[in-house]
């Protein structure tokens, strides 16, 4: 693979360094070709191992790949594992007090021969942890006092002087992704589990139930479609944070309409006062769009996204209504690609 060797050691204009950091993505991409081509079913026992391993996953390396292991111990944690990074240094100065016999230990390292992870090794052995290697070479002294080993091959790094982890890096990024998507696939991961692990940001709340997020009791405004227009509006004056929607139930309390302050500023605009004083059965929208306790957040944006609506009530199993998502609660949850 090619080297930026012969790149100018200054950069003259802006169409040099374009081209330079192109060249920089175009060696990157080309590893990771060579290392999706190299990887053998080596990557599918590991994940096998990680999926019935009983106790944790304990992620290390030195320097740059153990930046790398720091994001592969989040993603396995993000998707369903117990996973944790483990500094070598620290690790030998008091921190191996974290493995234990049921653990598998991800060792990361590109020449395979980093002194701050070999020195790991014979403790990880007394432990009884089971150690898989990520490494380029099969050969090298982390991969052979490994039970399995992920071997990513020769890789020429995209610095120019062939010295700072990039190339190499990135590979080993990726691989620590296909493996923890792997796992992840074996515990068949889904959304709602996903949820459960990102509760915050806008990626969490798009991923939650419509209970956690509907308005309720004080804040959810209800009413008889036996009442005038006037009467209903009268009797839910008061100081409380409100909705622009009126739920509208039956006598048995199910959800059969609901009333909207756009609805009651036609009557105005329409000059149809007169029907201030009527039922608000006779105004009402009849079985409006609504949503069932357990959806998700995400389905509630999608139906009132189609809708076009502002306020959807949501209803039990029996069809009574037990709170209401209202547009103002879902600013920030309607990005097609949320993230955190």
């Amino acid at each position: 693979m090619a080297l930026i060797t012969d790149a100018p050691q200054g950069l003259d204009t802006e169409a040099d360094g374009l081209a330079f950091a192109r060249d920089v993505l175009r060696i990157e991409a080309l590893t990771l070709g060579l290392v999706r081509d190299r990887l053998d079913a080596t990557i599918a026992r590991v994940a096998d191992r990680i999926f019935r391993c009983r106790g944790n996953v304990i992620v290390t390396g030195m320097g740059k790949a153990g930046i790398v292991g720091q994001k592969l111990a989040a993603t396995l944690s993000s998707t369903g594992t117990r996973a944790f990074p483990l500094h070598p240094a620290e690790a030998i100065h008091g921190d191996l007090g974290r493995i234990r016999e049921d653990d598998v230990v991800i060792a990361l390292s590109q020449s395979g021969e980093t002194e701050e992870v070999l020195r790991l090794i014979a403790p990880i052995r007394r432990l009884e942890a089971y150690l898989v290697a990520i490494t380029g070479r099969a050969e090298s002294s982390l991969g052979r006092s490994s039970d399995l080993c992920i071997v990513l091959g020769s890789i020429e790094e995209a610095c120019p002087l062939g010295l700072a982890p990039s190339a190499s890096t990135t590979a080993m990024m990726a691989v620590g992704d296909a493996l923890a998507l792997l796992v992840s696939r074996l515990r068949d991961f889904r959304a709602e589990d996903f949820a459960l692990y990102h509760p915050g940001g806008s990626l969490g709340r798009r991923l939650a139930y419509v209970q956690d997020l509907m308005r309720t009791d004080r804040r959810l405004r209800k009413a008889p479609q036996s009442l005038s227009v006037r009467e209903v509006f009268v009797g839910l004056a008061g100081p409380r944070r409100r909705s622009g929607a009126v739920l509208i139930v039956d006598d048995l309390g199910k959800l059969v309409g609901i009333f909207t302050d756009s609805d009651l500023a036609r009557l105005f605009e329409r000059r149809q006062d007169d029907l201030l004083d009527q039922p608000i059965s006779e105004v009402m929208t009849r079985d409006p769009f609504q949503v069932v306790v357990g959806s998700s957040v995400a389905q509630a944006v999608e139906i009132m996204k189609s809708g076009k609506i502002s306020e959807l009530p949501v209803v039990d199993r029996s069809g009574h209504p037990v709170g209401l998502i209202d547009l103002t609660d879902l600013i920030g949850l309607v990005a097609t690609d949320p993230e955190e």
